[in-house]
């Protein structure tokens, strides 16, 4: 219960023939799969009681699981080109319905096609339909954009006439449909069999979360400005094993060389203390570094982790190495700063990086650090860590 309320239920529709990006509802965007970001959206969300996804797709439903959802398989004639999303969810409804003997009061449909899904508006929005204010809220923007149309005669104005241009303080703000949410009393859509029915309110989120992908280059632009939305770690990283670079991760990334070409690099004690903190709680940690050094091997053995470097292939060491201690991927903190780095952030759960990263590494990223490589970045990681464990 929240407060004198039952709890409403998510569903998330993710189909697994997306032909505009392909594997899109499972592409990474901030180091986490987008069904995955739409189900953590969700679940944060505290009048929400269960999330759903509905889907076609093995694999969608692996992530899906992974990040705390329960599944329901969607029918391959609910799964094509030309099936309503309302379809999938009222079929979806009535599984749910089944399963637990109860309809829900409200449910509330995400959109995995939004990455950057505010959590705090999606409460607000799901309070609004469960306290009888509202019968659907959907999330939205303020804009004062000119629309245009076009037709035979050339471009007419939309919202506006185009032969007057009155200053934005003077215009009344029009509200954009964002997709990442609509929260709807379930009684209401199961009667209209749409999502817009009686009292429609909306629920407005900042322009800067207002991200849609449905192309190539939309998943990128969401990629770049994910680092704005990256998880901070405040709650604590949950992970069964510790992977780290080692130049610009235990290292600032410079080093010293003698007159004899003899290397020398600098390392913080305060990274080595927090390595000892998780050491001592147990966890399994790796040294994974793509240049063979002595001093890779001395700072491992100093601080009580394996090494192994003169890795080409990291990505595939990193795999074996999990798969001979039986530690999943998703599971796994993988922390970093360059390109050779990048394969190895996008098969792990947790991808972190220190602030210094390239800005093409950091794309990749669940968490940016604020500690620099070398100074501290390990100890606030490890912080992270021991927080959730």
């Amino acid at each position: 219960m929240t407060d004198d309320h039952p709890l409403a239920v998510a569903i998330i529709p993710a189909r697994g023939g997306s032909k505009g990006v392909p594997g899109k509802n499972v592409a990474p965007v901030g180091g986490v799969p987008l069904v995955g970001r739409a189900v953590m959206a969700a679940l944060a969300a505290r009048s929400i009681g269960a999330v759903y996804v509905t889907t076609d797709d093995q694999g969608i439903a692996q992530v899906a699981r992974a990040h705390g959802a329960r599944v329901i398989d969607r029918p391959p004639s609910l799964a094509t080109d030309t099936a309503t999303s309302e379809d999938a969810l009222l079929h979806a409804l009535e599984q749910v319905e089944t399963m637990t003997g109860v309809a829900p009061p409200a449910v509330a449909f995400l959109q995995c096609t939004s990455p950057f899904i505010d959590s705090e508006a999606l409460e607000r929005a799901v309070r609004r339909v469960l306290e009888g204010e509202d019968d659907v809220v959907f999330s939205a923007f303020e804009t004062y954009a000119f629309l245009w149309r076009r037709d035979a005669a050339g471009a007419a104005g939309v919202n506006h006439d185009h032969s007057f241009r009155p200053r934005r303080q003077d215009r009344e703000p029009h509200f954009q449909e964002t997709g990442a949410f609509y929260v709807m009393r379930t009684a209401g859509l199961q009667e209209a069999r749409f999502r817009f029915f009686g009292r429609v309110g909306l629920e407005q989120v900042a322009e800067a979360t207002a991200v849609e992908i449905d192309t190539p280059e939309e998943l990128e632009v969401a990629r770049a400005i994910a680092v704005r939305h990256a998880d901070s770690g405040s709650e604590g990283i949950d992970v069964d094993a510790l992977v780290m670079d080692f130049d610009g991760v235990h290292t600032d990334d410079l080093v010293t060389v003698d007159q004899e070409g003899v290397e020398s690099v600098r390392v913080s004690r305060s990274d080595g203390m927090g390595i000892g903190m998780l050491r001592s709680a147990g966890l399994p940690m790796l040294i994974l570094s793509k240049e063979r050094n002595p001093v890779v091997a001395a700072r491992g053995a100093k601080l009580g982790v394996e090494v192994l470097q003169g890795i080409d292939r990291k990505a595939a060491a990193l795999r074996e190495w999990c798969s001979q201690h039986d530690i999943a991927l998703e599971r796994v903190a993988y922390v970093g700063n360059d390109v050779n780095d990048v394969e190895c952030l996008e098969i792990v759960g947790w991808p972190v990086v220190v602030p210094e990263a390239r800005a093409a590494v950091a794309a990749h990223a669940r968490v940016v650090l604020s500690r620099p490589g070398g100074a501290g970045a390990l100890r606030e990681l490890a912080e992270m860590i021991l927080k959730a464990r």
